[in-house]
């Protein structure tokens, strides 16, 4: 923070204020960088050879596992819950939904969810250091803060914090052989999931505990990162099923564009468990995990005030969480659920802050039976958080203890008009302490013009209210404030207009695109005010975004399947009357024009198979971060049953960047490991 043109300018990222650095570049230094992953690469193709050439061999040996994927119907009737909070085709779907099947999250190599999620054609996923991530749907990929429209859920958890309507990506690792999917919605989805589902939800739902029976041991290492968990599950009494685990993180440290080391090298232990019962018409789970780690704290993290440069460490974490969810189907034919769970966050970022959250959560639903032409479901939700803050000199969340409230009810109806047209219709009201009770329409339309092919179109109103980070912020922590908070702000407001189109063309070819209009507005700003003394955030921009999204699948063969994704987006902001953050308009630069990717899944044999997928991400205009294409690959080979080695290779291309300053952003750089994974 300091003086620039007689204005004070002072950006907040979600845990720590930014300083800007710009250093001169060593090209030299790159381009030894770049030959130290030339080798890498090279390293990663022989291997690759030498697998191929062995998966060949051993094709004959044993009984293989069954490493077919689903055919492209059966991916069409996945049942997924994201889009009516209840289970439905995906193929009937009135959204724009891309659905991660484990399958592809094996296949694909990825060993951490920001990778797994770079999947989804209809997400921009963007790395900032070695732990740090931008992750966002249709635009708004930060702009004074860290991405803050896209609600996360872990089987119905949401794990979005109310310190900045935004994920801490660094501590959300999950065992990845325990998901079933991933349901990416694009869109709004605040009738069912309230505020800050504004431009997307990303709901991960793991497996029930019957299907991860047995004992699992996975592990991969690398020149990028290592990891190693173990799971075992067993029966729970005479209608029940267990399972435990327990897994280990860790990342290397990265470095610039320069070859300057970034301190940002991460460990992250956690342990966890899932129990499952089924009686009668009664169904019951209990999840729960705990974690602890800590991390390096990468520039621009350091505070500058008037030449006083101020040390950084290590960034600490810890967590633990506990959800019960009970579900039962009544004779009616309607189905009742009850889900309520625990959560608890220790956060500390030297020498800001730290961080203690504790949030506690009720939700019940109701699907009635159908009556007559009506579909109806609707629900209660209620949270509650404990907030403590201990605040530093140069930072604060003012007051330093806050307690909040957010109750909501909604109501969803799907009428069939007649055969093969559907329309919902619904809202939510959800009460915050800060601007009170919001409105969160919704309406949607679905016409079958023919088996296998669905026309829809949606218009929706959703909401992200403030957090404290708009409201409370303060810089220096203690008077006289620079940053003086920001009681202006308002709820940042979204009305999203959707048309979409999904079909099956035969047993081969599917299709999904949707085109969208978003009209912004009270979008937050950084505004000084009259005296030029101090600033303040308020709600003074306006915005605009169209685009469209579109992915689509090809069975070549009856072992060989592609891909293909396509994102463009269009944005654009203006400043309200009285408005003068001159920078704000600006945030459209930090999300690409367009992007695209490639994926090819083939079966060599039945114990081998190779995956590759390439990227390509348009340039940013913010921060000058250019345009960049990425190779991924993954060379699969089973040993014996029960026994599946790999070798994977990403960014197998030049190293790039993806986000962030020049001076400060890590370059992300190729990189080979390879994994083992041990069943029994």
């Amino acid at each position: 923070m300091g003086h620039r043109d007689g204005r004070l300018v002072a950006r907040i990222a979600p845990h720590m204020p930014r300083r800007w650095r710009w250093r001169d570049l060593d090209t030299t230094k790159r381009h030894d960088a770049q030959g130290t992953h030339l080798h890498r690469v090279g390293l990663a193709v022989a291997l690759g050879v030498l697998l191929c050439g062995s998966a060949a061999r051993v094709e004959a040996q044993g009984a293989p596992l069954d490493l077919t994927s689903l055919s492209l119907e059966e991916l069409g009737d996945i049942r997924i819950t994201s889009v009516s909070k209840k289970p439905e085709r995906l193929a009937d779907a009135a959204a724009s939904v891309f659905v991660i099947t484990s399958e592809d999250i094996r296949r694909s190599g990825a060993r951490n969810l920001p990778d797994v999620l770079r999947l989804a054609p209809n997400l921009q996923v963007a790395q900032v250091s070695g732990t740090g991530y931008a992750i966002s749907a249709r635009g708004m990929n930060g702009s004074n803060t860290a991405p803050n429209k896209l609600l996360v859920l872990v089987d119905g958890r949401s794990i979005y914090t109310p310190l900045f309507s935004g994920v801490f990506w660094d501590v959300q690792d999950l065992m990845l052989e325990d998901v079933e999917r991933i349901e990416v919605v694009s869109g709004p989805g605040g009738t069912l999931w309230g505020v800050n589902a504004v431009n997307g939800v990303i709901n991960i739902v793991t497996r029930a505990a019957a299907d991860t029976q047995g004992t699992l041991l996975a592990g991969s290492a690398g020149d990028a990162q290592a990891d190693i968990a173990l799971r075992h599950g067993g029966s729970a009494g005479a209608s029940g099923h267990f399972r435990a685990y327990g897994k280990y993180l860790h990342r290397d440290a990265t470095s610039t564009q320069d070859g300057t080391a970034v301190d940002d090298g991460q460990h992250l232990t956690q342990a966890g468990f899932r129990a499952d019962w089924g009686v009668g018409r009664d169904r019951l789970s209990l999840r729960g995990m705990a974690y602890d780690g800590a991390q390096g704290q990468p520039e621009p993290g350091a505070i500058h005030i008037e030449g006083l440069d101020v040390a950084l460490g290590d960034i600490e974490y810890s967590g633990a969480n506990l959800t019960a969810d009970w579900r039962r189907q009544l004779a009616s034919g309607s189905t009742l659920q009850v889900q309520a769970y625990y959560d608890r966050t220790r956060r500390d970022v030297p020498p800001m802050f730290g961080e203690t959250l504790q949030i506690v959560d009720l939700q019940l639903q109701h699907s009635l039976h159908p009556l007559g032409r009506h579909s109806l479901t609707w629900g209660m939700n209620a949270r509650h958080s404990w907030d403590r803050v201990d605040n530093s000199i140069y930072f604060a969340f003012l007051p330093g203890r806050v307690q909040q409230d957010w109750t909501s009810l909604f109501l969803q109806d799907e009428v069939s008009l007649r055969d093969g047209l559907r329309m919902v219709v619904g809202a939510r009201l959800e009460r915050n302490d800060y601007t009170g009770t919001e409105f969160l329409p919704n309406a949607r339309l679905a016409w079958t013009v023919a088996p296998d092919h669905l026309l829809w179109a949606a218009a929706s109103r959703a909401v992200r209210a403030p957090s404290r980070l708009d409201r409370d912020a303060h810089v220096p922590g203690v008077p006289p404030f620079l940053l003086d908070g920001g009681d202006p702000v308002r709820s940042e407001i979204a009305k999203v207009y959707e048309v979409g189109y999904r079909g099956r063309f035969g047993p081969r070819v599917t299709l999904s695109a949707t085109a969208f209009h978003t009209d912004y507005d009270d979008l937050r700003t950084q505004e000084i005010d009259s005296s030029f003394t101090f600033l303040y955030f308020g709600s003074g921009m306006r915005g605009r975004a169209d685009g469209v999204e579109a992915w689509g699948t090809w069975q070549a063969s009856e072992h060989w399947r592609l891909s293909a994704g396509f994102a463009a987006l269009d944005e654009t902001y203006r400043l309200k009357p009285g408005s003068n953050d001159a920078q704000a308009p600006a945030a459209s630069g930090n999300n690409p024009s367009h992007s695209w990717q490639l994926r090819s899944s083939w079966d060599i044999s039945p114990r081998a198979t190779l995956d590759m997928g390439l990227r390509h991400v348009g340039k940013l205009d913010n921060n000058a971060v250019p345009a960049y294409t990425v190779l991924d690959a993954r060379l699969g080979w089973q040993l014996r049953d029960g026994l599946e080695l790999s070798l994977s290779g990403r960014n197998l291309l030049d190293p790039h960047a993806e986000y962030g300053d020049a001076a400060t952003r890590s370059e992300i750089a190729p990189s080979v490991a390879l994994a083992l994974t041990w069943r029994r």
